[in-house]
C-alpha cells in the first residue's frame, strides 16, 4: 500500500509543477528537490520530468531542468547522458532569469556526471548572450565563470 501512496504522492507533486499559481509550483519544486537530494524516488519519473523541457511555458521548463540536475546523483542508467543536448538547450532560453536558474543547478550534473564535463563546458562557453540586456549578460557571465572555476 505504501508504494501506491508514494506513487500517488509523487504524481500529484509532478502535476503541481504545472500549476498556474507559481507559488504552489515553486514550493512543490523545492520540496521535490529536497526529496531528490535524499532519495532516488523521483528517478522512476525521469521521462515525465524530461517532458517538462518541451513545455511552452518557461517556468515549467526551468522546473524540469532543475529537477533533472538534482536527479544526476541517481542517474545509473545514463538518461541524462542520452538526453544531454535536449537538457542543455534550456540554457538558450529567451529569458535571462530562466537561464540563471538553470545555471545555478548545473553544477549538480557536473558533480555526478563527470563524463559530461566537456560537453557542458563547451555549451556554456558558447552561449549567445547578446539577446539579453547588458546587465543580465554580466550576471550570466559571472554564473558561467563560477561554474567553470569548479
Amino acid at each position: 500500500m505504501k508504494a501506491f501512496l508514494d506513487e500517488l504522492f509523487i504524481k500529484e507533486k509532478l502535476e503541481n509543477l504545472y500549476n498556474e499559481d507559481n507559488n504552489i509550483a515553486y514550493k512543490t519544486l523545492l520540496e521535490l528537490e529536497t526529496i531528490t537530494a535524499e532519495s532516488n524516488e523521483l528517478y522512476n519519473y525521469f521521462s515525465e520530468v524530461l517532458k517538462m523541457l518541451s513545455n511552452s511555458k518557461t517556468f515549467v521548463r526551468v522546473r524540469g531542468f532543475r529537477l533533472i540536475c538534482c536527479l544526476a546523483k541517481w542517474d545509473t542508467e545514463n538518461k541524462i547522458n542520452t538526453n544531454i543536448d535536449m537538457i542543455l538547450s534550456e540554457l538558450e532560453d529567451e529569458k535571462g532569469t530562466s537561464v540563471r536558474q538553470c545555471l545555478e543547478k548545473l553544477s549538480l550534473i557536473l558533480m555526478y556526471k563527470i563524463e559530461l564535463t566537456d560537453i557542458i563546458e563547451n555549451k556554456i562557453k558558447n552561449l549567445d548572450l547578446s539577446k539579453y540586456k547588458e546587465s543580465m549578460q554580466s550576471l550570466i557571465k559571472k554564473d558561467i565563470e563560477s561554474i567553470l572555476e569548479h
